[in-house]
């Protein structure tokens, strides 16, 4: 049975914000030390400490944010131990993630640096759960105020003299949790009290994100909405794709096709998430004002065998590269409300773009998604009206500014080949020409690996064909395809 999916290409539904291709780093793991810093002195070759193939990888994507510290660390990350001299900056225990001895080493300057050299904009976490008004209220004072205000001086003293342009600024992270265990009408007002306190020097004009919910904690979004919206720009939702329980997650390697489609399913679930957490963001903001920020998601399964539980690092495979091209399908479906979003995350820690080992650096099935994918960046999302087949097929598509459609396609089943048929409706001309690039596999659990990078990699997909406004193509098993017809 053909998938028959209708796109009306005159009716543009809105502007996919190109945040909604984000990035996340935490100090977690081998995430930030030896992920994307190395240090000056490396043999890895690298810029300023930052290890210089993860910052082409990253360029090459495009990526627009980047978060950081954390995550569950932003809550216990005090960030002026991290500025100043590298030798004399105080050491930390990183009790959340292994118990390890951070360094701080890599503290706000060297951020900065690099969300520059890879052309993203920093978004940065404040600490809520451990930390006082008055910190937080420095720290941004540091970050963008000039003149002879005290934190500029200081910054001035550790080599910046010019203040950074900041645009996010999430206050507190997972306040229901690990960022203190709070009730939302709690959080509510304390949320209420320490925005008042990030403040705007001179031309930066901060976007400021509150914590929002766990997963369908309805609730909270309520409150939240109630109480602060009028003082939030943003409102945080963390959602991770568990093919397993809590307590035993499933292996990213070793799973069996029931398996696979228990995944698939679960990351579908992201829409039903966004669909109802923004009816009740409508209630108190119709304008849709207040962005939904997805800053958490991604797939989460059991550690490798061999490797520190706390590090979270997980191989990578076809499977996830499913899950990313379903997901960021859906966030492109709600543009209107969805104004970032950032996958956990970068470097070597869950369901990562790049893993590193020593000098070796591999690209993920996840990263050929977000290379693909990044066409959408900034482009005008199409109205979908759907198919007559949805199990198995999911699509999103947009319009640039030289009026190319850009079509991304997940065939979700590990067995099936699906017939695809785009009925492209409202064109100004006639389309004749189509581009087409595909990430697919033979098996299940295919992966890159370090002796082999490249086992997963995009391909030129030839099948696709224009007859008469009808785009058509057969995809194959458990691929994702990117169609630009023009």
């Amino acid at each position: 049975m053909k998938n028959v999916i209708v796109i009306n290409t005159n009716q543009e539904q809105k502007t996919i914000n190109k945040n909604i291709y984000g990035h996340f780093a935490e100090h977690l793991g081998r995430c930030i030390y030896e992920g994307i810093w190395v240090g000056e002195d490396s043999p890895i070759p690298n810029t300023n400490g930052l290890r210089n193939d993860v910052l082409e990888a990253l360029k090459q994507l495009h990526t627009p944010v980047l978060r950081w510290p954390g995550g569950c660390f932003a809550d216990e990350y005090h960030w002026k131990d991290g500025i100043g001299p590298k030798e004399e900056r105080k050491k930390m225990i990183n009790t959340h993630w292994g118990g390890t001895v951070d360094t701080n080493e890599f503290g706000t300057h060297e951020f900065m640096q690099l969300c520059e050299l890879i052309g993203a904009e920093p978004y940065i976490n404040g600490n809520v759960g451990s930390g006082e008004v008055l910190e937080m209220q420095e720290w941004i004072e540091y970050l963008t105020a000039s003149g002879e205000a005290p934190m500029a001086e200081e910054r001035k003293r550790n080599g910046r003299s010019d203040p950074w342009s900041l645009t996010y600024f999430g206050v507190g992270n997972e306040s229901w949790g690990c960022g203190g265990n709070m009730r939302p009408e709690y959080y509510a007002d304390l949320y209420r009290r320490y925005q008042t306190y990030v403040r705007n020097y001179e031309e930066n004009n901060i976007y400021k994100i509150a914590c929002g919910p766990n997963v369908d904690d309805y609730n909270w979004t309520e409150v939240l909405m109630r109480e602060a919206a009028r003082y939030m720009d943003g409102l945080s939702l963390h959602y991770y794709t568990i093919p397993g329980t809590w307590e035993n997650k499933g292996s990213s390697l070793e799973f069996t096709e029931e398996e696979w489609d228990t995944t698939m399913k679960k990351a579908l679930k992201m829409d039903e998430l966004i669909t109802k957490h923004s009816t009740i963001m409508d209630k108190y903001d119709p304008e849709k004002r207040v962005g939904l920020i997805v800053d958490e998601w991604g797939t989460w399964y059991n550690v490798e065998s061999g490797t520190n539980p706390g590090f979270l690092y997980q191989q990578n495979t076809i499977r996830d590269a499913l899950v990313a091209g379903v997901t960021l399908n859906i966030f492109n479906h709600h543009a209107d409300r969805v104004q970032m979003a950032n996958i956990a995350q970068t470097v070597n820690v869950l369901q990562s773009v790049i893993l590193t080992e020593g000098t070796k650096m591999m690209k993920t099935p996840t990263y050929h998604v977000f290379d693909m994918y990044k066409v959408h960046q900034g482009a005008e999302a199409l109205k979908i009206q759907g198919t007559e087949k949805q199990t198995n097929v999911h699509v999103s598509a947009s319009k640039n500014s030289n009026d190319v459609i850009q079509v991304t396609l997940c065939n979700l089943s590990s067995t099936e080949s699906e017939d695809v048929q785009i009925d492209l409706r409202g064109c100004k001309e006639a389309l004749t020409n189509v581009k087409g690039t595909i990430l697919t596999a033979q098996e299940m659990n295919a992966h890159n690996t370090f002796d082999n990078p490249d086992q997963v990699r995009p391909r030129s997909f030839e099948k696709g064909r224009i007859e008469k406004d009808q785009l058509l193509a057969n995809m194959p098993p458990m691929s994702v395809l990117l169609m630009e017809v023009s």
